[in-house]
């Protein structure tokens, strides 16, 4: 599989994450309540509504978290490539990722899960340098510790349910400004941030499972099929598994498929596309568009969210509020299409004027100013920098070798290790 091949097929399968996770999100901004309303009362629509709900829900975050350690894998390799302190690097990225998540909670999202991302990086980082029989023993203690949580959650919530009593919920989804539901965030910071905190082991387990993939082959051409395979047949077990789940614990099962057999979907799912892309020459139509969005994936995730709140949330047009509770299942469908439609065709915009995404432009502007001592490049752009080439016109000067100016193509130019994995 060819550099080019593989860079497409994890910019297809991160633009599929991104605009699966807004099918997830946007059943939070159609409801008048937001976040809240959509965990304490049930879907309007029946059993319909509920099971379009179930369907994409944890999938594409699973499938999201494992491409964030697919990142995580690659870069640490370029950066050791390259010279450069991986333990340094990857702190500095991971801070100024914790720094934008916070104000997109703030101002954007309170299901925001960059945070969480941010977090589990610092943790799962410094493992990627260990050992492979370190890494495994590390996320088997990780993925047992969430199992054994979320079977007591779950039973839990299923022995709790009988006795809670429903009472009228006042959110400023509907009514109040921009400021109004930033400091209905901050007073709900507990409430919000709960699910973050609570995912932190799946997380960075997810992680090392992307890593770890990288490692074991998933992107060679025909060393990794066999694994791909096994990856697909993972993920078939895991939808016969949530089916089964969803039929046998109804509501009360939800929490095993979002955080159980969605993670068996999600490595079925990159298994499924990097296969599938690996494959091909070029992307199909469909393909491109989703590379396009993958290859932006921050600044789309944020700009979907930014869009949604500005069409359903009272600051906006209020969308949420207006229509009735009867075609909300219609208002999420449409809401849905405009914002993907939008996201896309601002993806292929930045894609044609080849520009990045202003928030990958913002974080890696951050990222090394903060690892760039004053006066001095980073290790990347060593013999390519000014400093360089004052060395070499001292050099000159004293008789040694003439100055030349090196080609922009001693630079790196593989985009799938330079790339974010978020």
């Amino acid at each position: 599989m060819t550099a080019t091949t593989r860079s497409s097929g994890l910019d297809v399968a991160r633009g599929l994450a991104i605009l699966g996770t807004f099918a997830t999100n946007v059943w939070l901004f159609t409801h008048p309540d937001g976040l809240l309303g959509t965990l304490l009362e049930p879907a309007a629509g029946g059993t319909a509504e509920a099971l379009a709900q179930a369907l994409p829900l944890g999938k594409s975050l699973a499938l999201l978290s494992l491409l964030f350690g697919v990142g995580l894998e690659l870069q640490r390799r370029s950066v050791q490539r390259r010279g450069g302190d991986w333990n340094r690097v990857h702190r500095v990225r991971a801070l100024v990722l914790l720094c934008e998540a916070t104000l997109h909670f703030l101002l954007v999202a309170e299901f925001d899960v960059l945070m969480g991302y941010a977090v589990a990086a610092l943790v799962a980082g410094p493992v990627l340098l260990g050992a492979d029989r370190r890494r495994r023993r590390f996320v088997v203690v990780l993925l047992s510790t969430h199992a054994l949580a979320l079977a007591a959650l779950t039973a839990l919530l299923a022995t709790a349910a009988a006795g809670t009593g429903g009472g009228a919920l006042h959110t400023p989804y509907a009514t109040g400004s921009a400021w109004d539901l930033v400091l209905f965030r901050v007073q709900n910071l507990v409430v919000f941030r709960a699910e973050p905190v609570g995912l932190l082991l799946l997380t960075t387990a997810s992680f090392l499972l992307g890593a770890g993939l990288v490692r074991a082959g998933l992107l060679e051409r025909e060393g990794g099929r066999r694994l791909r395979h096994r990856l697909i047949a993972l993920g078939a077990v895991g939808v016969l598994a949530e089916a089964v789940l969803l039929v046998a614990g109804g509501a009360h099962a939800v929490l095993l498929t979002r955080y159980g057999s969605a993670v068996l979907v999600g490595l079925g799912l990159l298994g499924l596309v990097v296969q599938v892309q690996g494959g091909r020459d070029r992307p199909r139509w469909l393909g491109r568009r989703l590379a396009e969005v993958g290859r932006a994936a921050l600044s789309c995730y944020v700009l979907q969210n930014v869009l949604a709140s500005a069409l359903c949330y009272g600051w906006g047009l209020g969308l949420a509020a207006t229509v009735p509770d009867s075609h909300r299942a219609a208002l999420t469908a449409g809401t849905y299409l405009v914002v993907a439609a939008a996201v896309v065709a601002v993806a292929h915009l930045l894609a044609r004027t080849g520009r990045r995404g202003p928030l990958e432009a913002l974080s890696t502007r951050a990222q090394r100013a903060l690892l760039t001592p004053r006066g001095r490049v980073p290790v990347a752009a060593r013999g390519t920098a000014p400093v360089a080439l004052a060395d070499r016109s001292r050099r000159a000067q004293a008789g040694h070798t003439p100055v030349s100016v090196p080609s922009s193509s001693t630079r790196p130019a593989n985009s799938s290790e330079s790339s974010s994995g978020s």
